[in-house]
């Protein structure tokens, strides 16, 4: 039986890794072991920022909302009970757009909320 060198899918292997690695610093974006071990870290990191960033989204949002209730005298608690008790389905996201590109729409929700 004759002898199958490896050196080809080898060469290709290596390659889409180092792919995957690009822009990465130091022996990650050269070194085929460094650069899985990055790539297996990144994936795992991306799951679980993923998931951070909607957080600190709705946290971004309710800041903003807060910060435009204080100008009309109101706490962001009270105002979203007061939305509930009312029946406003309006979510925060959008609430805090309102707040900040057009806040003539926002005072107008919160005087329907009073």
């Amino acid at each position: 039986m004759s002898r199958v060198k490896g050196g080809l899918m080898a060469q290709k292997r290596r390659r889409n890794i180092l792919e995957q690695v690009k822009g990465y610093r130091f022996g990650r974006s050269k070194k085929k072991r460094q650069a899985i071990e990055a790539i297996h870290h990144s994936g795992l990191h991306s799951f679980a920022h993923r998931k951070d960033k909607k957080a600190d989204y709705r946290s971004l949002w309710i800041t903003r909302i807060n910060a435009a209730l204080k100008a009309q005298g109101l706490q962001y608690s009270r105002f979203v009970k007061a939305m509930k008790d009312k029946g406003f389905a309006v979510d925060r996201k959008i609430l805090a757009t309102l707040a900040k590109d057009k806040p003539e729409v926002f005072t107008r929700i919160v005087d329907q909320v009073k």
